[in-house]
């Protein structure tokens, strides 16, 4: 594989747990030079293992950030020292680097490192990926926001990555992320709570293929009539003692209650707690 300047294409993995190393293998597939960096793991051949994020980077037209939100900032302020910035002098001649952080992360840990990126001359996209890697590998759906977002798709699109280009910021992808998951992952703990009250009724599998059936035919007529359905005036009778009833017949009713209402302000401090109370009723995210 080769960029456009007909320059063998290298990219830097930084994070070689269950989502960058399918991510690695695919590349290296792909006929790309790879360069893998991670503290707790040694990359196997024919990714090349590296000592530090600086040197994973060196060379790179492309950094994959895919180690978690936590190490996020500092992978990127470890890395800069290995990659080619204005004012550098010779170091970044020919050829331009690209940082893509792929983590989790909270759309203000992505701004804080478009940010870094941009102080340091480097394009920087703000990447979300929207499903499960393991499976699917480079080909996970992915939401890719900020000023290098179209440059991202670019490099990857032609190796069979699914990429959906955002017109805006950094932090945009993450957003709509964990916009997302707020309906995924609240929707998954009512299944699992209506299956365990199911089970324990003895009507686990009439209960398994009802929901199955209405998830089935769901469209968007379903979607309007569930939300036109809450907002009906007549319906609005008694909320105090409706919301009580449910409350007692569905834990944490209440509490989803909060993350709506916090989600449907857009503000970052209800959009964060949001995630992490959908976080605690679920699986893993999808690193």
């Amino acid at each position: 594989m080769v960029t456009c300047d007909r320059q063998a294409l290298v990219i830097a993995v930084l994070g070689l747990g269950e989502a960058g190393s399918v991510i690695a293998g695919d590349l290296v597939a792909a006929g790309v030079r790879v360069r893998g960096y991670d503290p707790a793991v040694t990359a196997s051949e024919p990714v090349l293992d590296t000592a530090s994020e600086a040197e994973a980077a060196q060379g790179a037209h492309l950094v994959l950030s895919v180690n978690s939100a936590k190490a996020a900032v500092d992978a990127l302020r470890a890395a800069l020292p290995g990659l080619p910035q204005e004012g550098r002098g010779q170091q970044g001649r020919g050829r331009e680097v690209l940082w893509a952080d792929l983590n989790t992360a909270s759309p203000g840990t992505k701004r804080q490192l478009a940010d870094i990126a941009e102080q340091a001359g480097v394009p920087f996209a703000d990447v979300a990926m929207m499903a499960p890697v393991p499976g699917r590998g480079l080909r996970v759906p992915m939401l890719a926001s900020g000023t290098g977002a179209a440059r991202y798709a670019a490099l990857l699109r032609p190796l069979g990555a699914r990429i959906e280009v955002l017109d805006g910021p950094a932090g945009l992808a993450a957003s709509k992320k964990l916009l997302r998951s707020v309906f995924y992952k609240g929707m998954a703990a009512s299944i699992v709570e209506a299956l365990d009250a199911a089970r324990a009724a003895g009507d686990e599998q009439w209960l398994r293929e009802h929901i199955a059936a209405e998830l089935a035919a769901m469209d968007d007529a379903t979607l309007a009539r569930i939300t036109d359905g809450r907002r009906q005036p007549h319906r609005a009778r008694a909320p105090d003692r409706r919301r009580a009833r449910v409350t007692r017949a569905v834990p944490g009713a209440s509490h989803a209650s909060g993350a709506s209402a916090s989600a449907s302000g857009l503000s970052e401090s209800g959009l964060a707690w949001s995630g992490r109370f959908m976080m605690t009723r679920s699986t893993p995210a999808s690193r």
